[in-house]
């Protein structure tokens, strides 16, 4: 599928990868939406699936922001036109719409963050915004205009009286109207507005970064649960000084060493990061299978053949040191030695593994029994 219009990844990835918009006509040609408006909606009522509604003109007040779960009686009483809602994680309940991510897979898993569904009636918008994270926007129903271009940040004025980062005195540089198939590519900072030209749902595929305080807060929280953590500062060469008050050079100097020795560490630090970057982003998505299976189950169901996938909502990366890797799946890791190796990049390469190939790996038993873990904690799953 040419989805990304006649250029290749790493064109893409070069060219307009965080640098500038892209707009791709038919992206995936003659696209059926999965879901429907009802099936939004009745999702939105649902616990533990995270939307919104956002109303243009809720009773005089600009762009008012509504948070789910809602009562089916709600969507009776929205205005006909002007309103949005937005369903986060689509792709965490829906395996149809789980699969549209197989053809991102030329950014990193540990970069994903979600597909969010957006529906709208005529004139629904969120307002004229900017995202600190890439975003696809996949035209899946109906017709969507969309207004975007010129940088954006903190300092771009906003509406006021609205909880929602609005932009005021912005028009964009380029306008077009998506069809369903066509799709635009935005990076972080970029102002865009798409307003609804007849009932349509558009499909967010968003890409986030980790924050400098999210990198900078995970890493040393990490470093505090380590067992040498409650080690204390010594100092047997501890002398004599003129003045108790005075805090010495030599102190600085230990401290800097136990901080920079604790931050050069690169095996903890790829090590958290892969347990960061994978960790689920709710306790309702990943959740141990009702049935536990043995490690006898699992070999079967291989063995007749049945296709191993992905939870939708589960996490996968991977980290190769030099004798070892580094399984990462939903916050925990597992460290793969000698002929288990191929076991980690096999397992993830896509939602869909490759059965033969696991096949012939799962005859070890620790594999075996790997798989089984990941099984009954609600990673993966047979269709």
């Amino acid at each position: 599928m040419d989805m990304l219009g006649g250029l290749t990844p790493s064109e893409f990835l070069r060219d307009y990868w965080q640098k500038k918009p892209l707009v791709i006509r038919q992206a995936f040609p003659d696209f059926q939406c999965p879901v429907s408006a009802d099936e939004l909606a009745g999702l939105a009522c649902e616990e533990g699936v995270e939307s919104r509604i956002v109303i243009e003109n809720d009773d005089g007040k600009p762009w008012q922001l509504h948070n789910g779960p809602f009562s089916p009686d709600r969507f009776s009483s929205l205005p006909e036109q002007d309103w949005t809602l937005l369903v986060q994680g689509l792709d965490h309940w829906v395996p149809d719409i789980a699969d549209l991510l197989e053809h991102f897979r030329f950014i990193p898993n540990w970069r994903l963050d979600d597909i969010m569904a957006s529906f709208a009636p005529k004139g629904g918008s969120v307002g004229p915004h900017y995202d600190q994270y890439d975003v696809f926007l996949l035209q899946a129903q109906g017709h969507r205009r969309w207004t975007f271009g010129g940088h954006c940040d903190h300092t771009s004025p906003r509406v006021e009286g609205t909880p929602l980062r609005i932009l005021s005195s912005w028009d964009g540089e380029e306008t077009v109207t998506l069809a369903p198939g066509d799709m635009l590519y935005l990076p972080p900072g970029i102002g865009h507005h798409g307003v609804a030209e007849d009932d349509c749902i558009t499909l967010s595929v968003g890409f986030r970064a980790p924050t400098v305080d999210d990198i900078l807060t995970g890493f040393t929280d990490f470093l505090c649960s380590q067992s040498d953590a409650s080690d204390h500062l010594n100092d047997p060469d501890l002398k004599i000084q003129d003045n108790p008050g005075t805090i010495q050079p030599d102190v600085v100097d230990r401290l800097e060493t136990v901080i920079r020795e604790k931050l050069e560490d690169r095996r903890q630090l790829a090590l958290w990061f892969g347990q960061f970057s994978t960790a689920p982003k709710s306790m309702d998505i990943v959740v141990p299978a009702e049935e536990p299976a043995s490690t006898g189950d699992v070999a079967e169901a291989i063995h007749v053949g049945e296709q191993l996938r992905w939870n939708e909502g589960s996490r996968f990366a991977y980290y190769e040191f030099a004798s070892e890797t580094a399984l990462f799946v939903d916050g925990e890791q597992f460290l793969l030695k000698g002929d288990a190796q191929p076991f980690a990049p096999l397992l993830c390469s896509g939602a869909r593994v490759d059965m033969p190939t696991l096949a012939r790996l799962s005859e070890d038993e620790a594999l075996l029994g790997l798989l089984t873990t990941l099984y009954n904690q609600g990673s993966i799953y047979f269709e």
